[in-house]
């Protein structure tokens, strides 16, 4: 097999932040690794960022696939804890000047679907995936990103399990979001006005609607910078027995 030099886009801190955590877990839990904390580290960010395989990462770090496999997984692991949660996000954000979030959902490839093939298909994007949802802020920046659900779940459906419409409606913050999260609960959940069944919208409602997505705009550009994480391309795991 064949090696080249490679790079990852991304700021040295990432790294220092990513090794910190992973030195820190080594000294509570007194356990020893191959890698040291930095070369994990650049391992996992390698696979999220650029979505690297990890027969490659294997070859690339001179590391068995099943150390890979481990070092990811005890990685994530990590980062998931320090993530906040949506009551976190949603809390934080209230105390700001700006009064309203942004809602958006993705369908996350995947090629692991077992016995679960309905379940997991995606109507909407005809493929089989995972459903993610995320708030960003009026900036475009991401501030909570979900669990994923079975990518036949429907996004006001989805919305509902998280609990964001009634957290947000709580919160008396307004929630921006597109058509898809139509007839969804609350005051403060702003949708498209749909349009009737002759097809023609008055004017003001046209350019309400306008508004409207020019505001929700900045939300979709937040999930197309997640989505310079390639790991988003296509997860290559397997989510069938949190839903089995």
């Amino acid at each position: 097999m064949l090696t080249y030099p490679g790079v990852v886009d991304l700021p040295e801190s990432t790294l220092t932040f990513l090794a910190g955590l992973l030195a820190e877990d080594r000294a509570q839990r007194r356990t020893w690794r191959k890698l040291p904390p930095p070369e994990q580290a650049l391992l996992v960010l390698v696979h999220l960022r650029k979505g690297e395989r990890y027969e490659q990462l294997a070859e690339g770090f001179q590391v068995s696939v099943g150390t890979v496999h481990n070092y990811i997984r005890e990685a994530v692991r990590l980062l998931a804890t320090h993530g906040r949660t949506l009551l976190a996000a949603v809390w934080i954000f209230a105390w700001t000047q700006s009064n309203f979030l942004i809602l958006d959902g993705t369908v996350v490839r995947t090629n692991r679907v077992r016995a679960h093939n309905k379940l997991y298909y995606s109507g909407k994007h005809k493929y089989h995936g995972i459903n993610l949802q995320g708030l960003t802020d009026p900036y475009g920046r991401l501030i909570w990103i979900s669990e994923g659900l079975p990518g036949s779940v429907h996004d006001l459906t989805a919305a509902r399990m998280h609990d964001i419409l009634d957290l947000i409606d709580r919160s008396e913050l307004y929630l921006y979001a597109d058509k898809g999260y139509v007839g969804g609960e609350g005051d403060r959940l702003l949708v498209p006005i749909k349009k009737p069944k002759n097809n023609d919208l008055p004017d003001r409602d046209k350019e309400a609607n306008r508004t409207h997505a020019t505001t929700r705009s900045q939300g979709e550009r937040g999930f197309a910078v997640l989505k310079n994480w390639h790991i988003f391309d296509r997860f290559r795991g397997s989510r069938v027995s949190q839903f089995s």
